[in-house]
């Protein structure tokens, strides 16, 4: 009698143990679907703010230096440095900032990117070629803090104060570029540099574009500021 009731406590542990083990393996499917629903949705808005910039900005894009609207300075976008010169994606930038300063559309050159090391300086290279193209030197400035995107816009009208702008960089690159310059209040424009941008730069953009949006709401300042340095003076005052 002992044995048969220690039989059935058993046999009423183990059913309850799996009544147990199924309910926890339902919970936890239930919070992986939830999980996926909620990244496939954030990525889904992440795609449309991509594609919302791109649309929005596409009137203020050209291809042409020719049909580009005038404006105080051009802005070349940083990019990698290779071997102390500028990569070849870089110096198609540079290349679309001096074809539009030689057909009069800008008067400044301001290139921006990340010099914060020592051993890392994207702007130099560049000042150096602008020089070797024949651009004055007054007429050209550097951003050594333009550490991401956000931040050279930023800087662009709280620091160098300049009202209009064309911005150079590649089709990838373009519209949140402007985007952000723009909901900044610059009067900005795009100019495409060359240079065909890969699938994965192109995905880049769909996580960029929703934390520059997230920037903008939340009116984020950089955290390098510094003294103000009109756009309209002497650039060679910005190379050190």
């Amino acid at each position: 009698m002992c044995y048969q009731i220690l039989l059935t406590e058993e046999g009423d542990y183990r059913q309850h143990s799996l009544r147990g083990i199924l309910t926890a393996m339902q919970s936890v499917r239930a919070y992986i679907q939830w999980a996926a629903v909620g990244i496939a949705t954030v990525a889904v808005l992440a795609g449309l703010t991509a594609v919302g910039m791109r649309l929005a900005e596409r009137p203020f894009t050209y291809v042409s230096v020719s049909d580009v609207p005038q404006a105080q300075a051009a802005i070349i976008l940083g990019a990698s440095i290779v071997r102390g010169v500028p990569s070849p994606v870089l110096r198609s930038r540079a290349d679309g900032a001096i074809a539009l300063y030689d057909a009069g559309k800008v008067g400044k050159i301001l290139m921006t990117g990340d010099n914060g090391a020592l051993s890392y300086d994207e702007v130099t290279p560049v000042r150096k070629y602008l020089l070797e193209a024949g651009i004055s030197a007054g007429d050209i400035f550097l951003d050594h803090a333009g550490f991401d995107t956000y931040s050279s816009m930023y800087r662009a009208r709280n620091v160098f104060q300049a009202d209009s702008v064309i911005i150079v960089t590649q089709d990838f690159h373009l519209p949140r570029a402007l985007f952000i310059a723009r909901h900044l209040g610059m009067e900005a424009y795009g100019y495409v540099a060359e240079g065909e941008g890969t699938w994965n730069e192109y995905m880049r953009e769909i996580p960029a574009s929703g934390k520059a949006l997230l920037n903008l709401f939340t009116r984020r300042v950089p955290k390098y500021l510094g003294d103000v340095i009109p756009i309209t003076g002497d650039g060679s005052t910005t190379w050190y």
